[in-house]
């Protein structure tokens, strides 16, 4: 067969939560910390192909898709390198609570490290690469941050924040999905491009890409109305929750409750089996050795 089925791909997606809820904290960090700065980098090529004034006026649209079309190698390397985005734990972790493969506060406590090591990582870059490296401290580039925050964060209200992170992570989380019915690295690199692709296209907001975007215009100081306590409340609070809507309920919840809800016995894929031996021993081991697959 050239791909998995839809219920084999949520099989995978319930495994790989359970693997990455039983890694220990320390991993979990310093993954999160490397897939902040790898984003990072991307963020930071959208909005240098962003930066044209002529076709910002002529033709913004064809700008913003020459920008979306890039944007996802961010993500690609993310996630054939194993780093952890949050955004990615709101639907892998969700799925294998909900499968009773991992428990609720294990979850969460990958939700929190994986947030803050996000942070962590993204503002290494601002600060260390693009901020003291003086990528944007000239026009038109500085110019530019400055207006892009100004439209992501200082112009929209609250709950448009909000439901456009409920968007951006309904795609993310379905690109990361759609990777999983394929058995070869370009399917992957696919599955994961073109969802992606919309949701930046679309200009929704993944609170872990606007952890770059709204640093660097704080960093910069040159956008009126942004201060670090208006991205908190108006950046961070209202994306992490649309966020964590859009993965968990969309993509982990939806599809647990057509695909798996109601199968009584672990899935076999390509011959192995997952099942509450792999759970009892990783809550045993307490790490990720113990949660593994067993023919």
């Amino acid at each position: 067969m050239a791909a998995y089925t839809p219920t084999e791909a949520i099989e995978l997606a319930s495994r790989s939560g359970a693997k990455k809820g039983y890694m220990r904290p320390e991993a979990i960090l310093l993954s999160a910390i490397s897939a902040g700065c790898l984003l990072s980098f991307a963020s930071a090529s959208y909005l240098i192909i962003g930066t044209s004034p002529k076709l910002q006026e002529d033709a913004p649209g064809l700008l913003k898709m020459v920008g979306a079309l890039i944007f996802p190698f961010g993500l690609v390397i993310i996630t054939l390198t194993g780093a952890d985005l949050c955004t990615a734990s709101f639907m892998y972790t969700t799925l294998a609570v909900l499968h009773r493969r991992l428990s609720l506060p294990r979850m969460l406590l990958h939700w929190l490290l994986t947030f803050w090591g996000n942070l962590a990582g993204a503002l290494i870059v601002v600060t260390f690469i693009f901020g003291a490296g003086g990528v944007f401290a000239k026009d038109p580039y500085k110019s530019h941050v400055a207006e892009f925050a100004t439209g992501k964060q200082v112009t929209p209200e609250f709950h448009q924040v909000f439901i456009r992170g409920v968007g951006c992570n309904w795609l993310v989380a379905l690109g990361l999905y759609l990777s999983l019915f394929s058995r070869d690295v370009v399917g992957k690199v696919m599955g994961i491009w073109w969802p992606v692709f919309a949701f930046v296209l679309c200009g929704m907001d993944h609170v872990v890409a606007n952890m770059f975007f709204i640093p660097m215009a704080l960093w910069i100081g040159e956008t009126p109305g942004l201060t670090m306590g208006s991205y908190v409340w108006k950046g961070i609070v209202p994306a992490l929750l649309g966020n964590i809507v859009g993965g968990s309920v969309f993509v982990a919840g939806y599809y647990w409750f057509v695909y798996l809800r109601n199968v009584e016995d672990e899935v076999v894929v390509d011959g192995v089996r997952f099942g509450r031996k792999d759970i009892e021993q990783g809550q045993s081991s307490g790490d990720n050795e113990g949660v593994t697959n067993s023919r």
